[in-house]
């Protein structure tokens, strides 16, 4: 139901707009307004020309469609008068087109209806006859003949109709009349024809003034200001004041530098007495294109490179002509010397050269053959080389304009490996010139250093019970010198005072990676000492050494020992104990040691098992087990204990002893005399208390050890890496 509602309003919202098309008035509104007219003049009763009821008109919503249009004119909604909004210039809208109409829209709803009429836009004359130019001139020669006809230029008017340009009016003259033709209602042209004849030597400049009248009324004008020039006629030739100059210039003067100045004379006036001056060309002769002239003055000016040396002197010839119809001609020649100069720089060429020298060339190696020249002559021309800055090179003169470049000095390559050689070459012209060349010469390597280690002495720490391969350090040494010459291998040197090093470790040749070949145990060897040698692959090899102190760090890799006479857990050891035992009576002492040292061989004991005992205590320090309390009759005559003695490495490691403590009623049963001792607070066993004591000294002593060593064999190994690098030493130690 609700889609046939839908359907049926969309239906009649198509035929409603069906019906408001058809309704469009097929007669149209034409109005006719004045340009210029003031805002707010009426053009029309739009509604009533309409047949439009003016009551319904504000209700109905009638109104101007919007368009290009409509910013000019108002619609009166209430009373349906059309009024001027905006100023209206007709040559702006139309231009000149004879009709100029706006076409315009106005609606209504209620119903819908459209409305379309024009507005004319009469033209007014606004506007006066105007030329593009208020001067103009007319060159016409002095030999022109009667009847001879001159364009002048039409008048623009932007009105239409007879508001445009009707008629021209010539002012008063003897030699000139006005022919004025008509090619249509705005087409209007005007010619000068010449009535008599032109003197220029009696009258050589007529004023004329042309004016354009329109056909308004009343009539608007415009005026041209018209300059008649009276051509010269072209009779004369002209003359140059001499027929021979003469001048002198400088080599590579720059461009411009005045030269001489060429003049001639012309009895004519006018472009018949004006002079333009130029170069006769010269058939396969290169030297006049290094001149200019100046057309109007006659200057001659240097525009290219003079050189003396190709050319020492040149001949010019100059044209004068003037700049008639018929134009005339008159020639001088000039002869110019060109003057030497010292514009020549010296050249340095290179007639062989050694561009790779090693480091210990002798003094006098030859390392290239040089060449001076200079173009110049005399002592514009005498040349000489010399070298720029300290280098360990010299230059002998062998022959005239030729030199050699040698070694003086000592080459290092480790220092300066390439020598950047500046040359420079002085003649003995006034003011002199120089140049310069750069030589590159490289400095090639010999095997003159050995390898370097960093330092004289290495440390290196390794952790007992390391994997066997493990690279434990890598040794780097360096050496300034490239190629082979610094291509290092390393190896291994035997210590003949200690273990063969060649079973504890091995070394890569060219990496220096050292690798452990066995499992390293602290509790046998806590160090070990060797040296690396590093030898180069120069010829003939250079090498140096380092000592490596390898020292070995203990782990926790012992339990705890107990000690006679208990003995560890799997056997059961059997105390006996009064009844009558007081509180703190002891019992018994466990003993243990750890092969271990530091902290992984500190020693502490507890009891595991019963939990929660109540009946007996032990020290953690002194392994000391004394009862807590007296016995009860409630209290069992067999209390099995089971002790665990534990160190303080990481992980711990520990050991267990089992004790059954057995109660008897009287103290004759009991055998041991000793477990009545006095009663006596838990402290720091004595055995703890040694064993800190003596791991305490052995660190100390072990510490002193190493400063000392160390301080021994950097100063042994010092000496020897002096030795290796005196200039001397220069064979494998």
């Amino acid at each position: 139901m609700a889609e046939m509602v839908e359907t049926a309003y969309l239906s009649w919202i198509i035929f409603a707009w069906a019906w408001c098309l058809l309704s469009i008035v097929n007669g149209q509104v034409v109005y006719s307004v004045s340009e210029e007219s003031n805002p707010g003049t009426t053009v029309g009763h739009l509604a009533k020309d309409l047949n439009l009821n003016v009551q319904d008109l504000e209700l109905r919503g009638f109104q101007l469609v919007s368009g290009p249009n409509t910013r000019y004119f108002d619609l009166n909604m209430k009373t349906g008068v059309l009024h001027i909004k905006d100023r209206l210039d007709r040559e702006e809208l139309c231009g000149r087109t004879s009709k100029c109409a706006l076409e315009l829209e106005a609606i209504v709803n209620s119903p819908l209806n459209m409305y379309r009429f024009e507005v004319n836009v009469l033209d007014i004359n606004d506007h006066a006859p105007t030329f593009r130019s208020a001067k103009r001139e007319l060159n016409i020669s002095e030999s022109a003949t009667l009847g001879d006809r001159f364009a002048l230029p039409s008048a623009y008017d932007p009105d239409v109709g007879s508001n445009s340009v009707k008629s021209y009016k010539l002012s008063p003259n003897e030699h000139f009349s006005l022919d004025v033709q008509s090619g249509g209602e705005q087409s209007v042209s005007a010619e000068l024809v010449l009535q008599k004849a032109l003197d220029r030597e009696k009258q050589p400049v007529v004023q004329l003034i042309l004016t354009a009248v329109d056909g308004g009324k009343p009539p608007r004008s415009g005026t041209l200001n018209i300059k008649v020039n009276v051509m010269d006629v072209n009779d004369n030739t002209p003359v140059c004041d001499k027929p021979l100059y003469k001048a002198r210039i400088s080599e590579n003067s720059p461009s411009g530098t005045s030269v001489i100045t060429v003049h001639a004379n012309d009895a004519d006036d006018g472009p018949n007495g004006e002079i333009v001056y130029s170069f006769v060309n010269h058939d396969n002769d290169g030297i006049i294109d290094s001149f200019a002239i100046n057309s109007e003055s006659g200057e001659i000016t240097v525009k290219g490179e003079l050189d003396h040396e190709i050319n020492s002197a040149a001949e010019i010839r100059v044209q004068a002509k003037d700049k008639g119809p018929n134009p005339r001609s008159a020639f001088c020649k000039i002869l110019v010397e060109i003057l030497d100069v010292n514009d020549n720089y010296p050249e340095i060429s290179v007639t062989s050269l050694v561009n790779v020298v090693t480091e210990d060339s002798p003094d006098g190696t030859m390392v290239g053959l040089l060449t001076v020249k200079d173009k110049d002559a005399n002592k514009n021309g005498a040349a000489m080389l010399k070298l720029e800055g300290s280098v360990p090179f010299t230059l002998q003169n062998t022959y005239k304009n030729r030199y050699s470049l040698t070694v003086k000095g000592h080459l290092d390559r480790e220092t300066v490996a390439q020598y950047n050689i500046t040359i420079i070459a002085n003649d003995e012209g006034t003011p002199p010139l120089s140049s310069s060349s750069v030589l590159t010469v490289q400095v090639s390597d010999v095997n003159d250093n050995p390898p370097r280690f960093p330092e004289p002495v290495i440390n290196v720490y390794v952790k007992e019970n390391s994997q066997i391969g493990a690279v434990i350090h890598t040794v780097s040494a360096f050496d300034p010198d490239v190629g082979d010459n610094a291509r290092i291998t390393y190896s291994l040197l035997e210590n003949s005072k200690s273990t063969s090093v060649s079973s504890l470790v091995n070394i890569n040749s060219d990496s220096g990676d050292i690798h452990s070949l066995q499992s390293f145990n602290y509790e046998e060897m806590k160090t070990f000492q060797f040296k690396v040698q590093a030898t180069d692959s120069g010829a003939p090899p250079l090498s140096s050494n380092v000592s490596v102190n390898v020292f070995i760090l203990d782990e926790n890799d012992n339990s705890p020992g107990i000690l006679a006479p208990y003995s560890e857990h799997g056997s059961v050891n059997t105390e006996n104990i009064p009844y009558s035992a007081e509180a703190g009576y002891f019992v018994a002492k466990i003993r243990a040691v750890d092969a271990d040292s530091g902290y992984n061989a500190l020693l502490s004991y507890h009891i595991s098992e019963p939990k929660g005992n109540n009946l007996f205590r032990i020290g953690s320090s002194s392994g000391e087990i004394r009862t807590k309390r007296r016995m009860s009759d409630n209290d069992l005559k067999t209390h099995p204990l089971v002790i665990v003695v534990s160190d303080s490495g990481e992980p711990s490691l520990s050991a267990t002893v089992s004790i059954d403590v057995v109660v008897v009623e009287s103290t004759g049963d009991i055998q041991t005399q000793f477990k009545h001792a006095p009663i006596k607070e838990e402290s720091f066993s004595d055995l703890n208390l040694y064993l800190l004591i003596a791991i305490v000294s052995v660190s100390v002593i072990f510490l002193l050890s190493l400063i000392s060593f160390n301080s021994s064999k950097m100063l042994q190994d010092r000496r020897q890496f002096q030795q290796v690098q005196r200039p001397s030493d220069h064979h494998t130690p």
